[in-house]
């Protein structure tokens, strides 16, 4: 019934959402609230879940989203996000800006957390997409798998490398399997962004026009200038990734100072004062609350809410035992390494988190690993990216990413859902098929 529930929850989200028109925010607390009423939650619990699902989300996503989107107003108002594309634009052609965005989000996010990646990279998307005259639709697709792909099954992303550390599996064994097989797994879905998601049309930025993009380029600073936002807090948050996974001779108080600027509140922070440096002259009404900043933080308030009520479906979830009764289902089946997939990919489905997909479904493997036949180093780590492809799949409302995607890309639910949720399909899916091909013929 649990799980009847929970399809039923997610009809109802879209009904209201595109059907009745009723706001995101609105859909998604009353969906939730409904849920944990059928499912037989008590009123305490359901309570808590909403304090917590809401509390939890914003205070790792909230500031990320309101310094991300000031980062993009600056670079899109100051024309330096039209700098940018106009260079990408001339290393890649226009025909290969959706494969540039994947790529782009495969590489940022083997450090970078997946939302913090699409923040960041959503101005060049946004403006690449405008100078390209084409969709937006594909290229953010393509930059949504592309985070994903190496989000769950890449270390040193913190799923990863939990489930490995649960199920004993050697963490560089564990990254030579998740990069080639997340890469073929990305191959797949650049190809079905470009063929199918990019034939949706989504206006890349339909208040600015043609002619007002030629003028912001006039006073626009140049390409490396404007890489300076985006670039630094990457490069703040690498750097506290490097120190956290290796062992440095650095002293504690460098250690500590790195390790706090890479934080990527922190370093999202100091792109954000950076990107003031990117207008050709800082006026102050552009930090008044009818300027740019203003503007900015508008725009943020609808991503964040939405993004906090998709915290609160995914904290009910979690909190009715739905991944547990999935968990116990799923176990009885011997799949070979079908298994862990599976189990990840009805555990992500049902609850929305990745992370918790990965460290429920590792725990649940555990004790059957022997059993299993899954024994040598090389096994334990296909167990693990095997799990990872399954916490790719299928991200939707319950899910805070599914919300960022498809706001900062100006995606109504329902289309959404068509191109982004059926892209994660395709994306673990294939990884997971690449995979059982590697372990019948490397095991």
């Amino acid at each position: 019934m649990a799980v009847l529930y929970l399809l039923l929850s997610v009809a109802l989200i879209i009904l209201l959402t595109t059907r009745l028109q009723v706001h995101p925010f609105l859909a998604l607390f009353l969906v939730a609230v409904l849920y944990g009423f059928l499912t037989g939650m008590p009123l305490a619990a359901i309570i808590k879940s909403i304090n917590e699902g809401f509390g939890e989300t914003l205070g790792k996503i909230g500031l990320i989203i309101i310094f991300g989107v000031i980062i993009g107003v600056f670079l899109e108002n100051s024309g330096g996000a039209y700098t940018l594309a106009e260079k990408v634009l001339r290393m890649v052609g226009q025909k290969r800006v959706t494969a540039a965005m994947g790529i782009i989000g495969y590489f940022v996010s083997i450090p970078v957390f997946a939302d913090s990646g699409f923040l960041l990279v959503s101005p060049l998307n946004r403006s690449l997409s405008k100078k390209a005259g084409i969709s937006l639709a594909g290229p953010a697709v393509a930059l949504g798998l592309g985070l994903t792909a190496t989000h769950t099954m890449v270390p040193p992303t913190p799923g990863p490398i939990a489930a490995a550390g649960i199920l004993g599996a050697d963490l560089g064994l564990v990254m030579l399997v998740g990069l080639p097989i997340s890469a073929l797994a990305l191959a797949v879905g650049l190809l079905y962004a470009t063929g199918y998601a990019a034939k949706t049309y989504i206006d890349p930025n339909p208040e600015v026009t043609e002619e007002e993009v030629n003028q912001r380029l006039k006073t626009a600073p140049g390409a490396l200038k404007a890489s300076v936002p985006v670039a630094v807090p990457i490069l703040l948050i690498v750097v506290r990734s490097l120190l956290l996974n290796y062992d440095t001779a650095l002293s504690p108080p460098v250690y500590n100072l790195l390790a706090f600027l890479g934080e990527p509140v922190v370093a999202l922070c100091i792109g954000a004062f950076l990107s003031l440096t990117l207008p050709k002259k800082l006026k102050k009404d552009m930090l008044s609350a009818q300027g740019w900043v203003g503007i900015a933080l508008k725009d943020a308030a609808s991503i964040i809410l939405i993004t906090g009520a998709g915290g609160i479906f995914g904290k009910i979830l979690q909190n009715s035992g739905i991944a547990a009764t999935l968990g116990e289902t799923l176990a009885d089946i011997n799949l070979s390494i079908w298994l862990p997939f599976l189990l990840a990919a009805a555990i992500k489905t049902a609850q929305g988190s990745s992370t918790v997909a990965l460290i429920t479904t590792a725990s649940i493997i555990l004790p059957m690993m022997g059993s299993l036949g899954f024994e040598t180093e090389l096994q334990k780590a296909m167990v693990v990216v095997a799990i990872g492809a399954g916490s790719a799949v299928v991200s939707h409302a319950n899910d805070s990413f599914f919300w960022v995607v498809t706001q900062m890309s100006g995606m109504k639910v329902r289309t959404g859902y068509r191109l982004y949720s059926l892209g994660t399909l395709v994306l673990g899916l294939s990884a997971a098929i690449f995979l059982f091909i590697g372990y019948l013929l490397l095991t």
